[in-house]
């Protein structure tokens, strides 16, 4: 099948590595010159397991094109997928003026019958915007060509993403016309070769499925890092919680591991964009707010913990003087993206604080670098930003800082302290080891 996809971002390029990979002829638009350029030489902007080889590959085959005109891709195109951004706007809805200005675009080339994709997570009632912006292109050239839009969210992990594609737990798909949908399911039937996974439903409902999805995960994360909260003042262990409350097959343990909060391109976007959808139609979701407010008040958790352990006397900059090494600086592993990361909050409030911060993280210092610049200190070696360190604090769970060298560490810091915001260590191993530990949501050593 012939595939355009607008935008060389995150989700776009996966798409259109995936959709490559099974066989169809994917051209993939961006009006950044520069991105295309290097995407055309095999640099890929983003860093994703898998990625990087499937495109080269697909590139080599032939299958697989970049290319900034537009007009081009739409012609040559059955299917055109719109996978562009939709960042939060100053009241927290997304905005949706690359959606729509992309719907323009293929309004003023479409040269037949075409299928508009939303593949970008957008409010509901996006497709009656994107239908209409079209329509009205289309007017304009005094054009009568049919045309249909479909809902598709995506669910892609980053860190995994190529596996969500190619082996997904479902495919959604929001269509109104029995043709296109068929068309979609013949475009995804290469992804259910084990098991048909395809959910086809209304337009409006694929849009708040992606929505849903996402906020009932956010809740998730904001409940457990409130029970983990709890567990620290009652005296019991977050992580005997879990497994409690876990092996109950109605809750399951997924989204159940207490830590700094969440982060990332959509959770926090996406719990803005459905609280301000929801008022617009003068509802008030109570839950999703207080979700949120969890949210924030979590990433001051890690460094207060710091701050108690480290204080001089300073009041205004108790950190004054105290060095405090980081492991993890993107959102979450296997990935390089730092957008609305814990980090940045914990690391905010240590240089506040009058610390100096050093920082480790396998694939985000680029990232981090953008951000910081020359305010902190970075090591591409996790072990040497400890060297003469007050306190090791991790924040992001990376495999490397699953099982590493207690010996090196301790030797490393001057007091062997460490503030775990992802509980990766067992407590009566650390305290055997010599260790002030201070992990979220089970006391150590009567240390919270």
């Amino acid at each position: 099948m012939k595939i355009c996809i607008f935008g060389a971002g995150y989700v776009g390029l996966v798409a259109a590595a995936c959709f490559a990979e099974s066989g169809n002829s994917v051209i993939t638009v961006d009006i950044d010159h520069s991105r295309i350029d290097d995407l055309k030489q095999g640099i890929i902007p983003i860093y994703e397991p898998g990625l990087k080889e499937m495109v080269l590959r697909n590139q080599a085959e032939g299958r697989l094109s970049f290319t900034t005109d537009m007009e081009e891709a739409v012609k040559a195109s059955l299917v055109c997928f719109i996978a562009v951004g939709t960042p939060p706007g100053e009241d927290g809805s997304a905005d949706l003026k690359y959606v729509l200005g992309v719907a323009r675009d293929i309004g003023r080339v479409m040269n037949g019958f075409k299928i508009i994709v939303d593949k970008s997570t957008v409010p509901v009632g996006t497709a009656d915007k994107v239908r209409a912006a079209i329509q009205n292109e289309l007017a304009l050239r005094a054009a009568d060509l049919e045309f249909d839009v479909v809902s598709n969210p995506e669910f892609l992990k980053e860190g995994a993403a190529i596996d969500d594609f190619m082996k997904p737990d479902r495919v959604v798909i929001g269509c109104d016309n029995v043709r296109t949908a068929e068309i979609m399911k013949e475009l995804y039937d290469p992804f259910m070769r084990k098991q048909n996974r395809m959910i086809v439903m209304d337009i409006r409902s694929a849009e708040m499925t992606k929505y849903a999805a996402n906020a009932m995960l956010a809740t998730r994360i904001s409940f457990m890092n409130q029970i983990a909260g709890l567990c620290e003042r009652m005296g019991a262990d977050v992580m005997a919680v879990r497994e409690g409350i876990g092996s109950d097959s109605r809750i399951g343990y997924d989204f159940l591991f207490p830590g700094p909060g969440y982060g990332g391109s959509c959770f926090p976007k996406d719990v803005k964009a459905l609280i301000k959808t929801a008022e617009e139609t003068n509802y008030d979701f109570l839950l999703l707010k207080a979700v949120e407010e969890v949210n924030e008040l979590q990433k001051d958790v890690l460094a207060g913990k710091l701050i108690k352990l480290l204080a001089s006397p300073d009041e205004e900059q108790p950190l004054t003087g105290r060095i405090v090494a980081c492991w993890g600086l993107s959102f979450k592993p296997r990935t390089d993206d730092m957008r609305e990361a814990p980090a940045i909050t914990i690391i905010e409030h240590l240089l506040a604080a009058g610390a100096t911060v050093r920082a480790h993280d396998p694939e985000a210092i680029k990232e981090a670098k953008k951000i910081f610049g020359d305010r902190i200190e970075y090591s591409s070696n996790q072990y040497d930003i400890l060297d003469g360190s007050d306190a090791l604090a991790i924040i992001t769970d990376w495999n490397e800082y699953r099982n590493p060298d207690f010996d090196r560490i301790k030797a490393a810091l001057r007091s062997p302290t460490i503030v775990d915001g992802r509980n990766l260590y067992r407590p009566d191993r650390m305290a055997a080891g010599g260790f002030v530990y201070v992990p979220l949501g089970r006391c150590s050593g009567g240390i919270c």
